[in-house]
């Protein structure tokens, strides 16, 4: 019984192998062999070219269109000044500022007047005695018949006297019309060094105002905008929206190029303008003086270009599929970028782009095109 403890095992090893070889041998003739196909995937789309205009933008300061030291003309007292001559006024073209006593203004002027009166009937004499002498000098000997006889040089003084008196009487009205300060242009007033009963005299400044018919922005483009503005960029349209101006845009023109290229930046200037920057004139925003704003504006306008997400462009390289389901890398030109894509020109099969790339490309290498997203769920819809 002994030789029974050692081949029982034996043999239940033996049975255990020989089953296994069995089972095996069954297993390998059911199975059915596949090819794995080990190409990567990849998604393709079409591409159509398509015009582009350009949208440039910039920034710049709201400034006004001219500072005036506003000064007196004349010399005399402070009268009275207008209630809205004070900083942060808004006075109107031609509107009254302050007055200066004009009494001694306007006795010139009545005295200009006299003078004028008086050469004009000094010259109607003298030209009367002067046609007096032409007649009596018919009846004379030429010899005895001058020009002192015929009383010219009379005459000229006369007239002399005339123009003389005229032009007193011009300075006397403009005197006089000076004593009121009016306002050269719709103005905002920054700050005033006057009041009533003040002397003031010729020249001395009483206060700076703005004009605020017009605003001005200078703003920078760039070099690489440079290329990109349109032909007729000058007297063109823009749209300015102000930090100070929650959702507003406040329409403006381009209305000069400096002329100017910064040494330091590269960058030209121009200059916008802004039409009644203070709504005197209308119900839109009003823009401040020293009001921060972005400008935006039309550029060229680009033709045949594609549009492609930027990174589907490596060292001006785009992949695309050829006939044989390859990759293959071609030579692109980016004309720009806008808004996260390149704008592009170029010779490549713009019917298979590749959209998304295998992590190590090669041109040359087989790949596998599957549906997009978009594709599958369209088809699903239908």
């Amino acid at each position: 019984m002994k030789w029974m403890k050692f081949a029982l095992p034996i043999g239940v090893l033996i049975v255990g192998y020989v089953g296994m070889k069995g089972i095996e041998a069954s297993a390998s003739d059911s199975v059915i062999t596949e090819d794995v196909d080990t190409r990567p995937t990849v998604t393709i789309e079409a591409l159509a070219p398509e015009d582009v205009r350009v949208q440039l933008t910039s920034y710049g300061e709201i400034t006004p269109l001219e500072t005036t030291n506003l000064a007196a003309q004349v010399s005399g007292e402070v009268q009275q000044w207008n209630s809205k001559f004070v900083s942060g006024g808004l006075v109107r073209r031609g509107e009254t500022l302050f007055e200066i006593e004009a009494d001694a203004y306007e006795a010139a002027l009545l005295m200009a007047e006299a003078n004028l009166a008086s050469a004009e009937a000094q010259l109607i004499q003298e030209q009367a005695q002067a046609d007096v002498a032409a007649r009596e000098a018919k009846t004379m000997p030429n010899a005895r018949v001058t020009d002192l006889y015929l009383r010219k040089p009379q005459v000229m003084s006369a007239k002399a006297a005339l123009k003389s008196a005229q032009a007193q009487l011009k300075i006397a009205k403009r005197d006089f019309e000076n004593c009121k300060v009016k306002a050269p242009y719709d103005a905002l007033v920054v700050s005033r060094g006057i009041s009533t009963g003040d002397y003031v005299t010729q020249g001395t400044p009483v206060a700076v105002i703005n004009n605020i018919e017009y605003a001005e922005v200078t703003f920078p483009v760039a070099g690489f905008d440079r290329v990109f503005l349109a032909d007729n960029t000058i007297g063109s349209e823009i749209a300015i929206e102000v930090d100070d101006i929650q959702g507003a845009t406040v329409k403006g023109t381009i209305h000069r190029d400096t002329g100017v290229i910064d040494n330091n930046t590269r960058m030209s200037y121009f200059v916008a303008r802004i039409e009644d920057p203070y709504a005197i004139n209308s119900s839109k925003p009003i823009i401040k003086f020293g009001s921060y704003s972005t400008i935006a504006f039309e550029g060229k306008t680009l033709s045949d270009v594609y549009r492609v997400p930027q990174e589907l462009i490596t060292n001006r390289l785009l992949w695309t599929l050829d006939d044989e389901d390859r990759l293959t890398s071609q030579k692109v030109t980016v004309v720009r970028e806008e808004n996260g894509d390149f704008l592009i020109q170029g010779d490549f099969n713009a019917n298979k782009v590749v959209m998304s790339l295998p992590e190590y490309p090669q041109n040359g290498m087989p790949v596998k095109v599957i549906e997009t997203t978009t594709d599958l769920v369209t088809a699903s819809a239908n």
